[in-house]
């Protein structure tokens, strides 16, 4: 198995944690996948997956939907590899996904393909990079759907055109501490992008966690919402180094850090929400050089320790109780 994506940082790591690229494309012979029949479905996941396996210098492992636990897809879920919806119905529905998460492709969620290039870090050229030359060996195999102005037809018209959202996950403690999210969340939403929770939904997100999206597929290039995504989530750093930086001056942020870390370092039961706002705090502290814990660990913890990611470590069902036992002893290990 190769290392995770999420083992390792990238560019601007202080605030960004990942960079996502996700392209819609459908095939121009079937109907779109809310008009396919189960058989259908099934031939269309054979052809697509026939034409990834010749895809050059990547190794695609094949999973139907079907067949894997509830846990086992709540987990791919929880981690990003597949939207909640697609989890939600498993019928006809198949994913490849590379051995480092780093590359995945949903088939037959709200298009025939849902190709995801997710990387640590600030990273938006590279991921496209990565995807536009995956989807230019796809469409030489394959017979997209594609009008000379629309562009990329998509179930959905809100994705025609360039059929490609781009995100970033961004660490936005200080806006959040500093009351500014809100107001922030509205305004990226008139400039053709949306700010929401990576977990949980708002300014409630889970651990800070906030995802800046683009929104405008049509009439506008790839490059071009890049280049936009790019320089507003850059603003969007600056001023939560700034927030931080403000914070910092009150004795209580440093504090509450300390507390954050005292918790998780001897709790005994701990559930996820509780888990993902204390790791926030010592997220903070890491970057800050108050708690001496690396920010790759943070990440990866952030993601193996929600519900049915922890359970599937054990290999069996989990309760409530059992799950936050079991997440204290791995953080307590985590943090010596």
């Amino acid at each position: 198995m190769g290392a995770k994506w999420y083992l390792g940082t990238g560019a601007q790591n202080d605030v960004v944690i990942n960079t996502s690229i996700h392209l819609a494309r459908n095939l121009r012979s079937f109907p779109f996948p809310a008009r396919l029949s189960l058989p259908d479905k099934l031939k269309v996941n054979t052809v697509i997956k026939e034409s990834a396996d010749t895809i050059s210098g990547y190794k695609f492992n094949y999973n139907e939907m079907k067949t894997l636990s509830q846990s086992e897809v709540v987990s791919l879920a929880e981690r990003h590899l597949v939207s909640p919806e697609f989890a939600s119905s498993r019928d006809g529905r198949a994913l490849l996904l590379t051995d480092d998460e780093a590359v995945s492709i949903m088939l037959n969620e709200e298009d025939h393909i849902r190709l995801q290039v997710m990387y640590a870090g600030f990273a938006l050229d590279e991921a496209f990079r990565t995807a536009t030359a995956i989807d230019k060996e796809l469409s030489q195999k394959l017979n997209f759907a594609f009008d000379d102005k629309l562009g990329y037809l998509t179930q959905d018209p809100i994705a025609l055109g360039t059929g490609m959202k781009a995100s970033v996950v961004l660490h936005l403690p200080g806006l959040v501490t500093t009351s500014q999210i809100t107001k922030l969340i509205t305004t990226v939403s008139k400039l053709g992008l949306s700010l929401r929770g990576s977990y949980g939904e708002g300014a409630a997100a889970k651990g800070d966690m906030f995802r800046l999206s683009n929104t405008i597929t049509l009439g506008i290039s790839e490059r071009a919402a890049i280049e936009n995504l790019k320089s507003i989530a850059l603003q969007i750093a600056a001023q939560e180094r700034t927030a931080r930086e403000e914070i910092f001056k009150a004795p209580v942020t440093e504090d509450r850090i300390y507390r954050a870390y005292g918790v998780l370092k001897y709790a005994r039961m701990i559930d996820t929400n509780e888990f993902m706002e204390l790791m926030s705090l010592v997220r903070l502290g890491a970057v800050k050089g108050i708690v001496n814990m690396d920010c790759a660990t943070i990440e990866a913890l952030m993601i193996h320790m929600q519900p049915a990611t922890i359970s599937l470590s054990v290999d069996r069902p989990l309760d409530r109780i059992e799950r936050d036992k079991l997440r204290a002893s791995l953080v307590r290990q985590n943090l010596g």
